[in-house]
Protein backbone atom coordinates (compact mmCIF):
# COMPACT_ATOMS: atom_id res chain seq x y z
CA UNK A 1 0.00 0.00 0.00
CA UNK A 2 1.07 3.55 -1.03
CA UNK A 3 1.47 5.93 2.12
CA UNK A 4 -1.02 8.45 2.74
CA UNK A 5 -0.67 11.41 1.62
CA UNK A 6 -1.68 14.65 2.81
CA UNK A 7 -0.93 18.44 1.72
CA UNK A 8 -0.37 21.22 3.89
CA UNK A 9 -2.48 24.29 2.86
CA UNK A 10 -2.47 27.87 3.44
CA UNK A 11 -5.79 28.91 2.28
CA UNK A 12 -9.81 27.33 1.06
CA UNK A 13 -8.12 27.43 -2.68
CA UNK A 14 -5.68 25.39 -1.82
CA UNK A 15 -7.54 22.54 -0.32
CA UNK A 16 -9.45 22.67 -2.94
CA UNK A 17 -6.96 22.19 -5.79
CA UNK A 18 -5.31 19.41 -3.03
CA UNK A 19 -8.19 17.26 -3.46
CA UNK A 20 -8.48 17.62 -6.93
CA UNK A 21 -4.78 16.46 -7.14
CA UNK A 22 -5.70 13.49 -5.39
CA UNK A 23 -4.42 14.25 -1.96
CA UNK A 24 -5.87 11.92 0.91
CA UNK A 25 -5.78 14.52 3.60
CA UNK A 26 -5.24 18.60 4.11
CA UNK A 27 -4.06 20.17 6.88
CA UNK A 28 -5.76 23.41 6.88
CA UNK A 29 -3.66 26.47 7.90
CA UNK A 30 -3.55 30.16 7.54
CA UNK A 31 0.33 32.55 7.56
CA UNK A 32 2.15 29.91 6.44
CA UNK A 33 4.72 32.28 5.88
CA UNK A 34 5.31 32.15 9.75
CA UNK A 35 4.72 28.47 10.35
CA UNK A 36 1.06 28.47 10.22
CA UNK A 37 -1.44 29.71 12.84
CA UNK A 38 -5.17 28.73 12.70
CA UNK A 39 -7.29 30.01 9.83
CA UNK A 40 -10.88 31.41 10.13
CA UNK A 41 -14.49 30.08 10.80
CA UNK A 42 -15.61 30.85 7.32
CA UNK A 43 -12.60 29.05 5.75
CA UNK A 44 -13.05 26.19 7.88
CA UNK A 45 -16.76 25.82 7.12
CA UNK A 46 -16.89 26.19 3.85
CA UNK A 47 -13.29 23.22 3.81
CA UNK A 48 -15.31 21.31 5.29
CA UNK A 49 -18.92 21.90 3.55
CA UNK A 50 -16.81 21.40 -0.14
CA UNK A 51 -14.35 18.53 0.46
CA UNK A 52 -14.73 15.26 1.07
CA UNK A 53 -11.30 14.38 2.20
CA UNK A 54 -10.34 14.86 5.66
CA UNK A 55 -9.82 18.12 7.09
CA UNK A 56 -7.54 18.71 9.74
CA UNK A 57 -7.18 22.20 11.19
CA UNK A 58 -4.57 23.56 12.93
CA UNK A 59 -4.73 25.28 16.43
CA UNK A 60 -2.02 27.69 16.98
CA UNK A 61 -2.62 31.48 18.05
CA UNK A 62 0.55 32.91 16.99
CA UNK A 63 3.75 32.37 15.63
CA UNK A 64 6.74 32.14 17.78
CA UNK A 65 7.25 29.34 20.57
CA UNK A 66 4.57 26.84 21.39
CA UNK A 67 4.44 27.60 25.01
CA UNK A 68 0.98 29.46 25.51
CA UNK A 69 0.10 31.89 27.99
CA UNK A 70 -3.72 31.34 30.00
CA UNK A 71 -5.47 33.59 27.26
CA UNK A 72 -4.09 31.87 24.17
CA UNK A 73 -4.61 28.32 25.47
CA UNK A 74 -8.33 29.93 26.43
CA UNK A 75 -7.98 30.65 22.51
CA UNK A 76 -6.66 27.55 21.65
CA UNK A 77 -10.04 25.43 23.70
CA UNK A 78 -12.42 27.99 21.50
CA UNK A 79 -10.89 27.46 18.09
CA UNK A 80 -10.87 23.37 18.83
CA UNK A 81 -14.75 23.84 19.43
CA UNK A 82 -15.07 26.08 16.13
CA UNK A 83 -13.04 23.10 13.92
CA UNK A 84 -15.43 20.37 15.78
CA UNK A 85 -18.57 22.81 14.82
CA UNK A 86 -17.90 22.85 11.64
CA UNK A 87 -17.50 19.47 10.96
CA UNK A 88 -13.50 19.21 11.22
CA UNK A 89 -12.40 15.56 10.94
CA UNK A 90 -9.20 16.44 12.92
CA UNK A 91 -7.21 19.29 14.75
CA UNK A 92 -3.29 19.79 14.48
CA UNK A 93 -1.91 21.79 17.97
CA UNK A 94 1.12 21.20 19.99
CA UNK A 95 1.70 22.23 23.14
CA UNK A 96 4.98 22.45 25.52
CA UNK A 97 6.35 23.58 29.07
CA UNK A 98 9.79 26.14 29.01
CA UNK A 99 11.35 23.17 29.13
CA UNK A 100 10.98 22.21 25.93
CA UNK A 101 9.00 18.93 27.44
CA UNK A 102 5.56 18.39 26.29
CA UNK A 103 2.54 20.01 28.20
CA UNK A 104 0.64 17.23 29.47
CA UNK A 105 -2.24 18.78 31.08
CA UNK A 106 -2.89 21.24 28.53
CA UNK A 107 -2.45 18.76 25.62
CA UNK A 108 -4.96 16.13 27.91
CA UNK A 109 -7.87 18.66 27.96
CA UNK A 110 -7.47 19.53 24.13
CA UNK A 111 -7.47 15.90 22.96
CA UNK A 112 -10.63 15.63 25.49
CA UNK A 113 -12.30 18.94 23.84
CA UNK A 114 -11.30 17.64 20.40
CA UNK A 115 -13.11 14.55 20.81
CA UNK A 116 -14.41 12.73 18.15
CA UNK A 117 -11.91 14.30 16.04
CA UNK A 118 -8.77 13.40 15.39
CA UNK A 119 -5.67 15.03 17.10
CA UNK A 120 -2.13 15.29 15.93
CA UNK A 121 0.80 16.74 18.15
CA UNK A 122 2.31 19.34 15.35
CA UNK A 123 6.29 19.70 14.70
CA UNK A 124 6.55 21.33 18.58
CA UNK A 125 7.67 17.88 19.05
CA UNK A 126 11.04 17.79 17.15
CA UNK A 127 11.64 20.41 19.81
CA UNK A 128 11.40 18.37 22.83
CA UNK A 129 14.83 17.11 24.36
CA UNK A 130 13.88 13.71 24.02
CA UNK A 131 12.08 12.36 21.59
CA UNK A 132 11.54 8.72 22.74
CA UNK A 133 10.53 10.18 25.84
CA UNK A 134 7.75 12.26 23.80
CA UNK A 135 6.06 9.61 21.59
CA UNK A 136 6.01 7.72 24.64
CA UNK A 137 4.16 10.63 26.47
CA UNK A 138 1.64 11.21 23.34
CA UNK A 139 0.97 7.71 23.59
CA UNK A 140 -0.19 8.14 26.97
CA UNK A 141 -2.75 11.41 26.49
CA UNK A 142 -4.44 9.37 23.63
CA UNK A 143 -2.70 11.48 20.48
CA UNK A 144 -3.18 9.83 17.23
CA UNK A 145 -0.35 11.29 15.20
CA UNK A 146 2.66 13.46 15.61
CA UNK A 147 4.08 15.47 12.82
CA UNK A 148 8.07 15.20 12.86
CA UNK A 149 10.65 15.24 10.51
CA UNK A 150 13.18 13.13 13.25
CA UNK A 151 14.01 16.30 15.26
CA UNK A 152 16.22 17.37 12.44
CA UNK A 153 15.22 20.71 10.07
CA UNK A 154 14.50 17.89 7.41
CA UNK A 155 13.07 14.62 6.71
CA UNK A 156 16.66 13.54 5.09
CA UNK A 157 18.78 14.54 7.92
CA UNK A 158 16.66 12.75 10.53
CA UNK A 159 15.84 9.68 8.78
CA UNK A 160 17.33 7.41 11.51
CA UNK A 161 15.27 8.95 14.17
CA UNK A 162 12.51 8.77 12.20
CA UNK A 163 13.11 5.19 11.06
CA UNK A 164 13.43 4.28 15.18
CA UNK A 165 10.08 6.35 15.84
CA UNK A 166 7.86 4.44 13.40
CA UNK A 167 8.95 1.11 14.53
CA UNK A 168 8.68 2.02 18.59
CA UNK A 169 5.22 3.40 17.52
CA UNK A 170 4.01 0.37 15.87
CA UNK A 171 0.25 0.57 15.96
CA UNK A 172 0.21 2.48 19.26
CA UNK A 173 0.40 5.63 17.59
CA UNK A 174 0.72 7.21 13.62
CA UNK A 175 4.00 8.82 12.55
CA UNK A 176 3.77 11.64 10.14
CA UNK A 177 6.46 11.98 8.45
CA UNK A 178 7.27 15.67 7.11
CA UNK A 179 10.01 18.26 6.49
CA UNK A 180 11.13 19.33 3.06
CA UNK A 181 9.63 15.80 1.59
CA UNK A 182 9.54 15.91 -2.56
CA UNK A 183 8.90 13.94 -5.55
CA UNK A 184 12.74 13.27 -5.49
CA UNK A 185 13.27 12.21 -1.83
CA UNK A 186 9.86 10.79 -1.15
CA UNK A 187 10.35 7.06 -2.34
CA UNK A 188 13.91 6.83 -0.59
CA UNK A 189 12.51 8.36 2.64
CA UNK A 190 9.52 6.75 3.26
CA UNK A 191 11.55 3.03 2.08
CA UNK A 192 13.76 3.89 5.14
CA UNK A 193 11.47 5.12 7.45
CA UNK A 194 9.12 2.97 6.60
CA UNK A 195 6.43 5.88 7.43
CA UNK A 196 2.60 4.86 6.43
CA UNK A 197 2.38 8.79 6.51
CA UNK A 198 3.58 12.03 4.36
CA UNK A 199 3.46 15.28 5.09
CA UNK A 200 3.89 17.80 2.43
CA UNK A 201 3.59 21.31 1.62
CA UNK A 202 6.29 23.38 -0.73
CA UNK A 203 6.52 20.56 -2.84
CA UNK A 204 2.73 21.30 -3.98
CA UNK A 205 3.30 25.00 -4.12
CA UNK A 206 3.61 27.26 -6.91
CA UNK A 207 2.48 31.33 -8.07
CA UNK A 208 -0.92 31.39 -9.96
CA UNK A 209 -0.18 34.57 -12.19
CA UNK A 210 -3.91 36.51 -12.91
CA UNK A 211 -4.30 38.41 -15.55
CA UNK A 212 -5.92 41.13 -12.69
CA UNK A 213 -3.28 40.61 -10.26
CA UNK A 214 -2.32 43.34 -7.76
CA UNK A 215 0.92 45.51 -7.49
CA UNK A 216 2.28 46.82 -4.26
CA UNK A 217 3.54 50.66 -4.79
CA UNK A 218 7.17 49.58 -5.54
CA UNK A 219 5.39 47.36 -8.72
CA UNK A 220 6.26 44.41 -7.06
CA UNK A 221 3.54 41.35 -8.15
CA UNK A 222 1.48 40.01 -5.58
CA UNK A 223 0.24 37.17 -7.15
CA UNK A 224 -1.47 34.25 -5.39
CA UNK A 225 0.73 31.03 -4.47
CA UNK A 226 -0.32 28.03 -3.35
CA UNK A 227 -1.02 24.44 -3.85
CA UNK A 228 -1.67 23.59 -7.57
CA UNK A 229 -3.57 20.37 -8.68
CA UNK A 230 -0.74 19.09 -11.37
CA UNK A 231 1.64 19.53 -8.26
CA UNK A 232 -0.49 17.24 -5.88
CA UNK A 233 -0.89 14.74 -8.75
CA UNK A 234 2.98 13.60 -8.98
CA UNK A 235 3.17 13.72 -5.88
CA UNK A 236 0.63 10.97 -5.35
CA UNK A 237 2.15 9.25 -8.61
CA UNK A 238 5.56 8.84 -6.57
CA UNK A 239 3.83 7.55 -3.92
CA UNK A 240 2.08 5.50 -6.09
CA UNK A 241 5.64 3.74 -7.47
CA UNK A 242 5.98 3.36 -3.34
CA UNK A 243 3.28 0.60 -3.22
CA UNK A 244 3.94 -0.82 -6.30
CA UNK A 245 7.95 -1.44 -5.92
Amino acid sequence: MRPLVEICVGDLRSAIEAEAGGADRVELCDRLEVGGTTPGAGTIAEACRILSISVHVLIRVRAGDFTPDASELAAMRDDVDVALRMGASGVVFGILLRDGTIDREATARLVELARPMSVTFHKAFDQTPDLDEALETLIELGVDRVLTSGGRPSAEEGVDALARLVATAGDRIGVLVAGRLSVANLLEIVRRTGAHEVHLGSAAVDVIKSPCTFTTRDGSALDWTGVRAEKVRRILEAASDLGSG
